[in-house]
C-alpha cells in the first residue's frame, strides 16, 4: 500500500469516528471545546501556538507545519456533567417539581492527521465535532411546556493544506464539511403527562478555517486562527399534538436557517527553560451571529422561530508544559470563560453560565513512534437564574422562575502514532589527535 492510499484510509477512519460521537456542550453555547487531550492538560493554553500537537490543527490550522513526517492523533473524551434546575416559590407549577438532572454523560472522539510532503508543504485532515447539546429533565415537572428533551449533533470534517513560507512564518487553511442534526421537544400543556411537540431537522453545510504561525525569535511561536460561520439550512419537521395547530396531531415539514459562530483563537507559547514552556491562551466566538432564526412553515410563511439572541463568548487560558525526563510531560492550566449567555435569554433547555476551568495532564513517550497523553478537567460553573417572565423571548403563557446548578468533569485521552522513521542524527566525526 502506498503513502497516499495510507493517507486516505486513515482519513476514512477518522471520518467513523466522528460520526459515532455522542455530544453535550461544555464549552460557552452549545460549543464542545473537548477536541485534545494534549491541549486540555494546561486547559487549552496556546491550543493555537501548537501545545496541542497534532490536535493544535482544530483551532490553528498552521501548527501542522510544526509536525515532521506522518502522523495521527486520536482523542477520545469523557464529558460527565451535572445541571439541575430548582423552580422557586414564584413558579406556579412549582407542585410538579424540580428538573432533575438534565445533563447527559457522552464521549467525544477526534482525530487528526498530518503527512509532511516536504520541507515546506504539508497536508493534513482534522475530523471534529465542534458543537453538539444533550438535556433530558424528567418527562413530568415544573418546566415541561419550555424543554423536554434537546439534542443536537454535529460532525465536522477539515482537509488542510499547510505551507512554511520560510524559518519564521507559516500559513494554512482548508475547507470544512459540517453535518448538524437537532431534535427539540417540550410538553404541550402544564398537566403531567401531556403530550409533546417535537421539531426535528437537518443539513449539510460548508465553511474554511485558515490560520498563521509566527516564530519571532527561536523558542516564541504566537499562532492566530479562524474557523468560520457555517450556514445550515435545517430542513425537517415539527410534530405536534392536537389543539395546537387544529383538532388533529399534524407533522409537517418546515425549515430554518442556523448561523454557527466563527472563532478566532490566539495562543502564545514561550519556552522558559528546556524543561518548562508556558502558555498562553484567547478566544472568540461570534455568537451573536446565530440571531433569532424563524422556522418556516409549508407555505413558507414563518409559525415560530428558535430564540438564541445570544451574546459573543470570550475564553483566557494560562497554562504550562514541564518536561519531567525523556518520557515524561507534565501540565497543568487555569482558564474563565465568559458564557454568551445571561439571564436575558438563559432557557431550561440550556442554562449556561460562566465558568472556570482547572486541568491537569501528562504525556508519556512510549518509544519513538508511540506516545500516550491522559487529562483531568474540573469546569466551576456560576449560578445560573432562569427568569421566563413577561418580556423573555422563550414566555410562552407561563411564569417560569428558577436556579439552575452544574458542575462538569472531564476526562480525555489520546494515542498519538508517527507512521515514519523519525530521522536519526548523524553521529559527530571522531576526531584523532596525531
Amino acid at each position: 500500500m502506498n503513502q497516499f492510499s495510507r493517507f486516505a484510509m486513515l482519513a476514512a477512519v477518522s471520518l467513523a469516528a466522528s460520526i459515532a460521537a455522542a455530544d453535550s456542550a461544555s464549552a460557552g453555547g452549545f460549543a464542545i471545546r473537548e477536541q485534545s487531550a494534549t491541549a486540555q492538560g494546561s486547559s487549552y493554553a496556546g491550543a493555537a501556538s501548537g501545545a496541542g500537537g497534532p490536535s493544535s490543527m482544530f483551532w490553528n490550522p498552521a501548527t501542522i507545519t510544526t509536525l515532521p513526517g506522518w502522523q495521527n492523533q486520536w482523542n477520545a473524551s469523557v464529558i460527565m456533567p451535572r445541571s439541575e434546575i430548582d423552580p422557586l416559590p414564584s413558579t406556579p407549577t412549582i407542585p410538579f417539581g424540580g428538573s432533575g438532572d438534565i445533563a447527559q454523560d457522552a464521549i467525544v472522539p477526534t482525530s487528526y492527521l498530518s503527512y509532511q510532503l516536504n520541507e515546506r508543504l504539508w497536508l493534513g485532515f482534522a475530523s471534529s465535532t465542534p458543537f453538539g447539546l444533550v438535556t433530558d429533565p424528567r418527562q413530568n415537572w415544573s418546566g415541561q411546556v419550555y424543554s423536554r428533551s434537546s439534542r443536537i449533533f454535529t460532525a465536522n470534517l477539515n482537509p488542510i493544506v499547510g505551507v512554511k513560507l520560510n524559518d519564521w512564518l507559516s500559513v494554512a487553511a482548508g475547507p470544512m464539511i459540517e453535518y448538524f442534526d437537532v431534535r427539540l421537544k417540550n410538553a404541550a400543556g402544564i398537566v403531567p403527562n401531556d403530550p409533546s411537540a417535537i421539531l426535528e431537522g437537518d443539513d449539510w453545510g460548508g465553511g474554511f478555517t485558515a490560520g498563521v504561525t509566527i516564530t519571532p525569535v527561536a523558542g516564541t511561536t504566537l499562532g492566530i486562527g479562524y474557523r468560520s460561520s457555517i450556514r445550515h439550512t435545517l430542513e425537517g419537521t415539527l410534530a405536534t399534538p392536537a389543539g395546537i395547530f387544529g383538532p388533529s396531531a399534524l407533522k409537517f415539514p418546515v425549515k430554518t436557517n442556523l448561523n454557527t459562530p466563527d472563532q478566532v483563537t490566539v495562543g502564545l507559547s514561550q519556552v522558559i527553560t528546556p524543561a518548562l514552556t508556558l502558555h498562553a491562551g484567547f478566544e472568540w466566538q461570534n455568537w451573536s451571529r446565530a440571531g433569532d432564526p424563524a422556522i418556516v412553515g409549508p407555505s413558507g410563511a414563518p409559525i415560530s422561530h428558535l430564540p438564541l439572541n445570544y451574546d459573543d463568548g470570550y475564553f483566557y487560558a494560562l497554562g504550562a508544559d514541564y518536561r519531567l525526563n525523556e518520557r515524561w510531560i507534565l501540565r497543568a492550566g487555569f482558564a474563565y470563560e465568559q458564557s454568551p449567555i445571561d439571564t436575558a435569554v438563559r432557557s431550561t433547555r440550556l442554562p449556561d453560565s460562566d465558568r472556570y476551568w482547572v486541568s491537569i495532564g501528562a504525556s508519556y513517550q512510549y518509544n519513538e513512534k508511540l506516545s500516550f497523553d491522559v487529562a483531568y478537567t474540573h469546569v466551576f460553573h456560576k449560578d445560573a437564574d432562569i427568569r421566563i417572565v413577561p418580556g423573555h423571548q422563550d414566555y410562552a403563557g407561563l411564569p417560569f422562575v428558577a436556579e439552575a446548578e452544574t458542575d462538569v468533569n472531564l476526562i480525555s485521552a489520546a494515542l498519538r502514532y508517527r507512521w515514519d522513521d523519525p530521522a536519526k542524527p548523524f553521529p559527530a566525526p571522531i576526531v584523532r589527535k596525531n
